[in-house]
């Protein structure tokens, strides 16, 4: 079989086919569908997701991919997402969905949802905690708790009596892992000198600013502004809907600047600033050209890539855990819940929502904040540097 052209399936780590929409197709509904090892399965997945996405463009009922049965949980789902209470979901909430359906639907899509009995959720969750461990089977239940409330809103199943509210979930342990100041210019200079510039400066944007991964991976020239002192985005996070102001170092401003003028092209305002690695050139030669927006998969793939080059197989932190890290800072160097609040987006208390109200964004929040950092940050190296290894003496030493 002939491998298809279609404008929109890219090829991950040589390997893995995806089906990657555009900004706009986003906004419409679609998503990034993962669609396997290249080769004709791939690309039949694609091509269903290609002709749906056309059917779309040009004013016709899409295709149904999924033929469940009628008031079926596979059907109520595939109803769901033709809603526009789906569609007016964050991208990131859509996500979490879509990877907790995978789960549910090999086990339950076909049948009706008042025919899941408690002993059928007890056996499902106790599969998934054995094979894919607990933070997966908590999301997957996560997931199915959520759905079960859509279904009793279109009357398949009785209001507030979900079985699987009898299954105590096992919650995934907190993260508490950090990255330091060092660290992170180790793994910037690795990105960039490994061909992932537009990382690179994700990773450098990440740590000066606070901002969550998907909050950076879709930064757009719009949101780029300066002050009197500084300059850097102004978002309303995807999240929480509250707006920040992450600050940039002036050798991150360098590092986005460069990558901005290295890209060869304008961009618009509303698109993604930071691309993925993109491809070699061609036989003929000529500038390779610049990869496609992150997405949430890709750049996590491109981040253990990087951080495996940079510090080894045993490394397994993640780019998340750059946030964590600035808070860490922050707070050894004194500052208030409120600074850290406004500098990392976050509703903590009364008084953030006070600041919200008087000013969209608390700058001198946020400069404490930075300053913060910049102490805490010298006081946990000072700490650090403390712990010297000791040797312990031996024989006669000891008893002495």
């Amino acid at each position: 079989m002939a491998k298809i052209k279609l404008k929109h399936y890219v090829i991950r780590k040589g390997k893995y086919g995806y089906w990657l929409p555009t900004p706009k197709m986003m906004e419409a509904g679609f998503e990034c569908i993962p669609c396997g090892v290249d080769g004709p399965d791939a690309w039949a997945i694609a091509k269903e997701w290609e002709d749906r996405w056309q059917a779309f463009r040009k004013g016709r009922e899409p295709p149904r991919l999924d033929a469940w049965p009628k008031d079926s949980i596979g059907d109520a789902f595939a109803r769901y997402r033709r809603m526009e209470a789906w569609k007016s979901r964050p991208p990131r909430t859509r996500e979490d969905w879509e990877r907790g359906w995978a789960f549910i639907e090999p086990y339950f899509a076909d049948l009706p949802p008042a025919d899941i009995t408690l002993e059928l959720l007890d056996d499902w969750y106790a599969r998934l905690l054995r094979a894919k461990g607990v933070d997966t089977a908590y999301r997957a239940m996560k997931t199915w708790r959520a759905l079960y409330n859509v279904m009793a809103g279109m009357k398949l199943c009785a209001p507030k009596a979900d079985p699987s509210l009898a299954i105590r979930r096992k919650t995934p342990n907190a993260r508490n892992q950090i990255w330091t100041a060092g660290e992170v210019v180790r793994l910037v200079k690795g990105a960039w000198r490994a061909g992932f510039k537009g990382l690179a400066c994700i990773i450098a944007v990440a740590w000066d600013t606070s901002f969550s991964p998907v909050d950076v991976r879709t930064l757009t020239p719009a949101q780029a502004m300066q002050t009197a002192q500084e300059w850097g985005f102004l978002i309303a996070r995807t999240k929480s809907g509250e707006s920040a102001f992450g600050t940039l170092s002036r050798r991150t401003q360098r590092l986005v600047l460069a990558y901005v003028e290295q890209l060869g092209f304008t961009l618009l305002d509303d698109a993604p600033i930071f691309r993925s690695r993109g491809f070699a050139p061609g036989p003929k030669g000529g500038r390779p050209r610049a990869g496609v927006p992150y997405t949430k998969d890709s750049l996590v793939d491109d981040f253990a890539d990087v951080r495996r080059l940079v510090f080894g197989e045993n490394e397994k932190r993640r780019l998340m855990d750059m946030r964590r890290s600035g808070a860490v800072e922050a707070n050894a160097g004194g500052a208030s819940v409120e600074a850290i609040a406004a500098k990392m987006g976050n509703s903590i208390d009364e008084s953030k929502a006070l600041q919200k109200t008087y000013m969209p964004v608390n700058l001198a929040a946020v400069r404490a904040a930075d300053l913060s950092r910049r102490a805490g940050r010298k006081a946990l190296g000072k700490e650090l540097n403390e712990y010297r290894p000791m040797k312990l003496a031996s024989g006669e030493a000891k008893g002495k």
